[in-house]
This record gives C-alpha cells, structure tokens and sequence, in this order.
C-alpha cells in the first residue's frame, strides 16, 4: 500500500497503517437511529470513540440520506456549534472533521472551531461557494464520487471508468487552486446501483491511480441491507464483512458508526499482512 499523509494544523497524520473515522451524526434523521446523539451525550459517544481507536471524528449536521431534505444553513451551523464547541472544550486534541457541502459552513467551522478536514459528499457541486472556500482554508478535503443525492439513479455508458474520469477531473481542479491533500471517497450509495457499489468495492485497486488516500464508508449501508434483506441495526456484520473487503483493495480509512470493531478490522488486516510478508 502506498503511503500517504495529510497536513493537521501543522502536524502530519500518516497513513502507514489504515485509520479509522468515527461518525458522530449531530442529525435527528440520520438512517442508522443508533448513531443520533445530541448534547453531553455527543461527548461521551465521541470520548469512546477516540478510546475504541478512531484516528478522526466526523462531524455532520445536515442528512444526505435518501429521502432526506437539506436543513437550511442556519439550523446545520447551529447544530455544528453546539456540538463543535463541546468537542473543542472536552477533546481539545481529536481530529475533527466536517461532513458538509455548503462553503459558508465550511468557512465558519473551520476558523470559529478545532476542525482540521472538510468532508464534502457532494464533490463541491451543491454549493458553488464550497471550492473556493476549501482553496481559501488551506485544509484537507475529502472529495467524494456522488451524481445527485443518495439514492437517484444514474445512467452510466461506462461505470468504472466514468468514475475514475470524474474524481481526476475533480482532484486536478482543486490541485489547480493549490489544494494539496485531496482524500478519495468513491461514494458508495450515491448515484448507483446495489450492483456498481459492489463493483466498485471489487475493483477498489483501481482508486490507486489517482495517488491520494482512499476514504471507504459502506457503514450500515443499503448495499448491505438491501442485498441480506435486513435493517441498519441488523447490518454490523455486513459492515465488517464489507471492511475487510475494502482494506483488502488498498482503503486508508475506514468511516464507520461502530469504532471498536473497525479498529479490530484494521487489526486483524494488519496481522494477515505481516503474516504474508514473512
């Protein structure tokens, strides 16, 4: 696996060994109910998980889920400061990231709070504002494959190429503005079909010939769901499963709702490939 790292404040996080990025929803809405916290229970979520492991703590407070509508500006940056403030106070030292598509908010978050990465599902498409703000902010950028929200079909003549085609187009923009440390989501769930996603996930190695970190998040996912016939909270095992599958086709980081068994993913991954090397 090719080695990579990204600028945090001044500090580097290299990715020597896949990480971990807990997802904290600050949403009522979230698909996975389990993951909905809000107020001092946020803190204690986020307390575990930088305990089980998690290397990063994701931020979201506007739902991207199928079906779901976009909450205004406003009410996202209320919920994000409640929660970032809290975060600032209690885990002054956790990296922290930003699940959104709205430039404003990223600028906000940003200079106001402890927030190192902008994780942007949206490939700065929503939000006209959002590329230059991620230029302006000097942060890492996570830049994720998505045609439309999560759940519209798509057409594709192509699918993997089209993929790959779209994420180089995307990361050499942003290279072109001087943004330096571009982190890879291929967006499973949005914009495609059960069948692309596991695809996608089989041919995962393919992701490598962009040359920046690969971001995987199936987590409690309908490719799981809808495929095993179960619900979200049904769907750890699924998720496991599906980790394993993606640190197997090169991921760097895993975004997940459950850390520990995540992080014990990653431990084992690491343990057959020491084996494999002797």
């Amino acid at each position: 696996m090719m080695t990579y790292s990204i600028n945090i404040k001044g500090r580097l996080l290299e990715f020597d060994t896949p990480l971990v990025m807990g997802i904290l929803n600050a949403t009522p809405d979230s698909f996975h109910s389990a993951s909905r916290v809000t107020g001092e229970g946020i803190v204690a979520r986020a307390r575990q998980m930088v305990a089980d492991g998690a290397a990063i703590l994701d931020v979201g407070a506007c739902s991207t889920r199928p079906g779901s509508e976009p909450v205004s500006k406003q009410e996202e940056l209320a919920r994000l400061h409640s929660v970032l403030s809290l975060l600032d106070r209690e885990l002054p030292d956790a990296v922290v990231s930003v699940d959104t598509f709205r430039g404003d908010v990223a600028r906000e978050v940003v200079r106001e709070h402890n927030v190192s990465i902008i994780n942007d599902v949206s490939a700065y498409e929503w939000d006209d504002q959002m590329l230059q703000a991620v230029a302006d902010l000097n942060v890492p950028y996570v830049l994720t494959h998505s045609v439309g929200f999560a759940g519209n079909k798509v057409c594709y003549d192509d699918f993997l190429p089209q993929v790959l085609q779209r994420l180089a187009s995307k990361m050499w923009q942003l290279h072109q503005l001087g943004v330096k440390d571009v982190i890879v989501d291929p967006g499973f769930g949005f914009g495609k079909s059960v069948e692309q996603n596991y695809t996608m996930l089989d041919n995962l190695r393919e992701f490598a010939m962009l040359d920046a970190p690969i971001l995987v998040v199936v987590s409690r996912k309908s490719m799981i769901t809808k495929l095993l016939g179960i619900s979200a909270a049904e769907s750890l095992s699924g998720t496991v499963a599906l980790n394993m599958a993606a640190l197997m086709g090169g991921a760097h980081i895993l975004r997940v709702h459950d850390v520990k068994e995540a992080v014990d993913t990653v431990k084992l991954f690491i343990a057959m490939k020491g084996c494999a090397l002797k």
